[in-house]
């Protein structure tokens, strides 16, 4: 890589993975449930979802707005759920199915053009499982993997992407960050970052606008 480079620091829920939200046909049909049970809808319809509107106004956590529905969903098929067992029942046989491919292309290209990529996760491993992530193929291309699973340190804490920057060998301002939560992408500006923004409803206009920025 030359120098004065950028990279790129991604997150993976909503921007390298597809949600949940758009999934909720695949995982009515994975639990045998009527088609139409799963109603909330996060960012494609904060109105309609209390629980979402709660987490935009820090009055919860990403993390409580996701333990919730996974007990509410655990519910409907008898079960009691955290986030790791929802992730397992819904997700199918191959995890790599829900990684978009917008997202696959664009580290492709960051990566034919020389440019280290990395992922900073709030709940990556805790979230996700260690066995499904060994399938994942896309977290074989990146240079670094930094998760909060482990360290400890949520974004938008700072510390957060000062451990990400580090750990991709790059300084804060080399860095494009692209998330879908607006706290992290606030906390990655105030942190020195090239923050972007990503639009779940618009993946293709989102990863157009880090590749400008990561000046491809």
């Amino acid at each position: 890589m030359r120098a004065n480079q950028r990279g790129l620091l991604l997150d993976f829920g909503g921007v390298i993975s597809v949600t949940l939200f758009e999934r909720h046909r695949l995982s009515e049909r994975l639990l045998r449930l009527p088609e139409g049970t799963l109603t909330w809808r996060g960012p494609f319809d904060p109105q309609g979802d209390d629980l979402w509107r709660d987490m935009l106004d820090d009055r919860i956590s990403e993390r409580d707005y996701w333990a919730l529905r996974a007990k509410e969903t655990g519910a409907r098929v008898g079960e009691a759920w955290d986030m790791l067992a929802m992730i397992r029942q819904t997700m199918g046989d191959d995890p790599n199915l829900h990684v978009r491919p917008e997202a696959r292309d664009f580290v492709y290209l960051a990566k034919a053009a020389g440019r280290r990529v990395g992922i900073l996760s709030n709940e990556l491993e805790l979230f996700y499982g260690a066995e499904t992530m060994a399938k994942l193929d896309i977290l074989k291309l990146m240079d670094s993997l930094v998760d909060a699973t482990h360290t400890k340190i949520l974004k938008p804490d700072p510390k957060a992407y000062a451990l990400g920057c580090e750990a991709l060998g790059l300084p804060c301002h080399d860095v494009v960050f692209v998330d879908d939560q607006p706290r992290n992408v606030e906390g990655a500006k105030q942190a020195g970052l090239i923050a972007i923004r990503f639009d779940v409803a618009n993946p293709a206009a989102s990863f157009a606008e880090a590749a400008e920025a990561l000046q491809l």
